[in-house]
């Protein structure tokens, strides 16, 4: 720092930033008083037993203000394991919809990325098996009738002892078979949500839970098979949760477990971050990639997240002690970073220092400082002002 018309531009800078007092160091305040604004009055200013002639070096007068100090603190810190992921959908939360009988499609009501209601038509076909089942179906309902009048007959018939209890009782065995038809031929209507007194061959064929339509291989005018169809109309998946899934190297395993939190952050929303838990880890090792399976579930609302995103699990392999300073405690010159740390009330120092990790407005220090140090968390930047080029 240089003498004279030096010392007096400090004083300057100082003075206008509230921080009345005197550079360690320098020859013309060494001699000079320090003035009080507020008061008009003098008084000495003697240097520090221990003067450098470092210029980021401070004494301040007693009750200077615009500086803040804090102690640095030691804190429990955890220890981060990022894995990259895809979103995927949970497989129990993914409907195939079949055509449940064979017939020819009449229309197609729904369309990809649709979001759907449980119970609403998705397709409408004419089918032949659906006449046969109604046929059936009235067919058994008066078969049903003709044996109950005949059982009614017979126990008439056999309280006045006319017929054989033989014969009353074969009408009671007819009656429970027929009943037993219809019962049958009513639950496969049902079975296919079908009027069983309509005489139409058209059945919609409807949701049957909430979902968004994910696949959709289905036209108007194709023969849609029964059951045993290869592709299902379409597929409709509950997108109200979904799973973030990730590899994980095998020399990592070690260090994550199920349960340990974990923050999700997909790459089309890089300024969202969701939070969960690992649910599982995969028993079966990868032997070409060397990884196991990780998952993370996931609250989707909105169904922002997507089938097949990419996205980061950040999960938390370990916690570790270090010290830790506010954010705005900490100055940086280029590449380098350093404090302003109090060693006696009014005098500061200079103190260059190693930073890792920047944790919730925390940032770690490697080196340079140890827990409890007396470091300038407010008004740092005024220091560095009135100190200048060092």
């Amino acid at each position: 720092m240089k003498s004279g018309n030096g010392s007096g531009s400090l004083r300057r800078t100082i003075a206008r930033l509230g921080l009345m007092g005197c550079a360690v160091g320098s020859p013309a305040f060494a001699a000079t008083a320090c003035e009080r604004g507020e008061s008009g009055q003098s008084a000495a200013a003697e240097p520090p037993p221990a003067a450098t002639s470092h210029a980021a070096d401070f004494v301040l007068p007693e009750g200077a203000v615009g500086i803040t100090t804090a102690p640095a603190r030691s804190a429990e810190l955890p220890d981060y394991l990022d894995i990259t992921a895809r979103i995927q959908v949970d497989p129990t939360r993914v409907v195939r919809v079949y055509a449940p009988v064979s017939g020819r499609l009449l229309s197609v009501e729904v369309r990809p990325a649709e979001y759907v209601q449980r119970g609403q038509v998705l397709a409408t076909l004419a089918s032949a098996d659906l006449a046969q089942a109604r046929a059936a179906y009235r067919q058994a309902q008066a078969d049903a009738q003709v044996k109950q009048r005949a059982l009614e007959r017979s126990r008439v018939l056999y309280e006045n002892h006319v017929i054989a209890l033989r014969d009353y009782e074969q009408a009671q065995a007819d009656a429970l078979s027929a009943a037993a038809v219809l019962e049958s031929a009513r639950a496969r209507l049902e079975l296919l949500r079908a009027d069983p007194d309509s005489a139409s061959d058209q059945l919609s064929v409807r949701a049957p839970r909430s979902g968004v339509v994910i696949d959709l291989s289905a036209a108007p005018g194709e023969f849609a098979k029964s059951l045993d169809n290869a592709n299902p109309l379409c597929v409709i998946a509950d997108l109200s949760e979904v799973w973030a899934v990730g590899d994980v190297y095998e020399k990592d395993v070690a260090g994550i477990h199920v349960g340990a939190p974990a923050a999700v952050t997909a790459t089309a929303y890089p300024g969202e971050t969701r939070h969960g838990n690992v649910t599982a880890i995969g028993s079966a090792l990868d032997t070409t990639t060397r990884t196991l399976k990780v998952r993370v579930v996931l609250a989707n609302p909105g169904l922002r997240l997507k089938p097949d995103m990419f996205a980061m699990i950040r999960a938390v392999r370990a916690l570790r002690m270090a010290v830790v300073v506010p954010d705005a405690a900490v100055l940086r010159e280029g590449s380098s970073a350093f404090v302003y740390v109090q060693q006696v009330p009014g005098h500061f120092v200079r103190r260059a220092v190693v930073l890792g990790r920047d944790t919730d407005h925390q940032l770690e220090v490697l080196s340079g400082l140890t827990a409890g140090d007396s470091v300038v968390v407010d008004g740092a930047e005024l220091l560095r002002a009135a100190a200048g080029p060092s």
